[in-house]
């Protein structure tokens, strides 16, 4: 079992659940001073497991900086099951989760699973980035999202804070292609 002194999966992220990604990302840059948003529209999934069925999820996602973090605003673009659901009815929006780098996505599911928390859904992007929701629902109102560190993930978090140095505000979303 690990120790604290062990165990250290920072937090990456924080990521709203929300109506509209474009029209919260401009909420967020007028509220918080959060961006410029990295626009991904209908993030292509090779697989989707949700509480244990296999199953179809097409979001979109809006990445920019709020100070020292990542904040995520991600619409559900499909209709079904899912993580997202789970936590909001149709209509309702809100924080969903806070993402973690683990070095080991086997190391850190094995981790959640003594814990006693439910892997809730497992999922590939089209990328080869595996990610998941861990459900902490119960005990911290939303969910745990987990994906393997990698020059690729650690690069797009570096490309969306060095866009937030000195941004002035121009150019506040900014869509990323395939």
């Amino acid at each position: 079992m690990d120790t604290m002194m062990d165990l250290c999966y920072p937090v990456v992220q924080i990521a709203y659940f929300v109506e509209n990604i474009e029209t919260s990302a401009i909420a967020a840059n007028r509220r918080f001073g959060a961006g410029p948003f990295f626009i991904a529209k209908e993030i292509p999934l090779d697989w989707v497991v949700h509480r244990g069925k296999e199953t179809t999820l097409v979001h979109s996602s809006a990445y920019g900086q709020w100070g020292h973090v990542m904040l995520e605003l991600v619409q559900q673009d499909s209709l079904g099951p899912s993580p997202f659901r789970d936590l909001f009815d149709e209509g309702c929006f809100g924080l969903h989760h806070i993402a973690l780098m683990v070095p080991s996505m086997q190391q850190a599911y094995q981790h959640f699973q003594e814990q006693q928390l439910e892997i809730a859904t497992r999922a590939k992007t089209s990328s080869g980035v595996e990610f998941a929701f861990v459900d902490t629902l119960s005990s911290l109102g939303h969910f745990l999202e987990i994906y393997q560190k990698s020059e690729q993930l650690q690069g797009f978090y570096e490309m969306v804070a060095e866009a937030a140095e000195n941004w002035q505000g121009q150019d506040l979303l900014r869509y990323l292609d395939r």
